[in-house]
């Protein structure tokens, strides 16, 4: 085989390579990111071994310094984030919770039993996949709110606690204050005392005069 051909070729390759790359990250980029499975394109019940060798090859396949992708520093991120969520035990509870949820919810709109064939065509799993993504946004929204009610308690409280402490604070400036200025009060009154008594020493001098 000539050069040019054999180099022709490896251009090709290449630009094979490339497109795959470029087509597995606009893939992920598309898909939903509250749905790891969907991102690592996996169907729920895999084991984690499947979880953790489909994770490798598309993480070697668009890394971002084996792309010139723009894309791919944000398509790899997420693929990272969908590969932990599976392999969180308590997170992947919840997604795939969602997704029995949203099962089950299109089993009652539709009026179908858990054994109808309807269940086995492309077009439930297509609506099982739209009806997956809106339990998400749900359980999403509901865990936002969730949050945002406890940071607001925790807000209350901080600023409780806060109050509290303010108010120690100024009780215990007020004693030192007090402590401090004790022996000033103490001298002025004996100051006043004096000052009665020198009076008081005055007048029966006025009484001795008068009656003498």
């Amino acid at each position: 085989m000539a050069n040019d051909e054999f180099d022709a070729l490896n251009a090709l390759e290449r630009e094979a390579k490339e497109y795959d790359k470029d087509a597995e990250i606009d893939r992920i980029l598309k898909a939903f990111k509250l749905d790891a499975y969907a991102v690592l394109d996996l169907q729920p019940g895999v084991p984690d071994s499947d979880i953790k060798i489909t994770y490798r090859k598309k993480s070697l396949l668009i890394h971002p310094d084996k792309t010139k992708n723009p894309q791919a520093p944000e398509a790899f991120d997420r693929l990272k984030k969908a590969e932990s969520a599976l392999m969180d035990e308590k997170q992947r509870t919840h997604l795939d919770e969602c997704i029995s949820d949203a099962r089950q919810l299109l089993i009652r709109q539709k009026k179908i039993t858990v054994d109808d064939e309807e269940l086995k065509t492309d077009e439930f799993l297509k609506e099982w996949r739209r009806k997956t993504v809106e339990v998400l946004i749900d359980a999403e929204a509901r865990r936002r709110r969730q949050m945002k009610a406890q940071m607001q308690e925790e807000g209350r409280e901080q600023a409780k606690e806060d109050a509290e402490l303010a108010e120690r604070k100024r009780k215990r400036d007020h004693e030192k204050d007090w402590e401090q200025t004790r022996e000033k009060r103490i001298g002025s009154w004996r100051d006043f005392q004096k000052g009665e008594a020198k009076k008081k020493e005055g007048l029966k001098k006025k009484k001795v005069k008068v009656l003498g």
